[in-house]
């Protein structure tokens, strides 16, 4: 039984990463992978390690998470540190030690393994963490699913029904080249009715968690999101009369809302509550005070169809310029 032993930052992780570890599956009965972190990392040490669980499947991952010596040059006893670090997590012998970096031989040396290179040159995957976090969409195709839920733009459409948000979700997700996720209380009431008590927007709002993140790592760069949790607490205003503590404790919020104005007639599908002029005028009120009051960017969104699409593309185009063109 041969026992295998990796080590990086993983910052994030990148085609270039899984294929050392699928490399190194591989070549060894057993593998470990000890994913380090500094406190201070722009990247949550635990979020990585927990990708790379979900990434490398069959190895033990590790995560270490201690301000250390990160380079042989930080401190005179670099070598003798890590050498303990190691043996502390992985007191088992080791035989080979897998790397794509010229720290390998001198790694293995210490630990008593023969090292055993990958792709040094980088060139099955010509990528570096450093290069994803300069500038991720430019490497997009590299990170896999997880991590590209971590960088993936957040569009909402936001405002009262009726007001075209759905046709425009799918023709901006068109546009972009990307998806769209619909909404979910739409789903819920059409298979449990209209009727919504305060228990049914809080499985709605559940129900909106896990669409958004199951969407997210399918998305290209940009989700759009027909609805959000946020407007879920303002479906209790106006369908309760009152916004629960907990519907109203909404924390992850879209980073571009786009409020659709109530300037195209009222149309009646089945699943709609209120369409009068004042209800309609009050439910956009609260939605456009609700965005003020909690600092959120937003952008007005009226007029036709296409005048809908050109002003949404726009917007997008303005808040997140670093994505690129369709």
């Amino acid at each position: 039984m041969t026992c295998g032993f990796l080590l990086g930052k993983f910052m994030p992780p990148h085609r270039g990463h899984l294929m050392l570890c699928d490399f190194a599956r591989s070549y060894c009965d057993e593998l470990t992978v000890l994913v380090c972190s500094l406190p201070s990392d722009p990247i949550d040490g635990e979020a990585r390690a927990a990708w790379m669980r979900e990434l490398v499947p069959g190895a033990r991952i590790i995560h270490f998470n201690k301000n250390v010596p990160q380079e042989s040059g930080d401190h005179p006893a670099f070598w003798r540190i890590w050498r303990e670090i190691v043996a502390s997590v992985h007191p088992e012998p080791i035989d080979f030690v897998f790397t794509s970096e010229p720290y390998g031989g001198r790694l293995a040396e210490e630990l008593g393994a023969r090292h055993v290179p990958f792709d040094p040159d980088r060139t099955a995957a010509p990528v570096s963490s450093s290069d994803v976090q300069r500038n991720p969409y430019l490497f997009w195709d590299y990170l896999p699913a997880p991590v590209r839920a971590h960088y993936v733009k957040t569009v909402c459409l936001f405002g009262p029904e009726s007001t075209g948000k759905s046709t425009l979700a799918k023709r901006l997700a068109a546009h972009f080249h990307t998806i769209a996720a619909p909404e979910y209380g739409r789903t819920y009431c059409e298979i449990f009715g209209t009727y919504c008590k305060a228990d049914d927007l809080r499985n709605i709002v559940k129900g909106q968690a896990a669409l958004e993140f199951a969407a997210k790592r399918q998305a290209n760069r940009l989700l759009i999101l027909d609805t959000d949790r946020l407007m879920t607490a303002l479906w209790a205003d106006m369908l309760l009369g009152v916004r629960p503590p907990d519907l109203d404790a909404v924390t992850q919020t879209a980073d571009l809302y786009l409020l659709a104005e109530i300037d195209i007639p009222w149309a009646d599908d089945g699943t709609r509550y209120f369409p009068s002029d004042s209800a309609r005028q009050r439910f956009y009120r609260i939605c456009r005070e609700e965005l003020e009051k909690r600092g959120l960017p937003f952008e007005i969104i009226s007029g036709d169809r296409d005048a809908r699409l050109k002003a949404a593309v726009d917007a997008v185009n303005r808040h997140f310029s670093e994505l690129g063109g369709p």
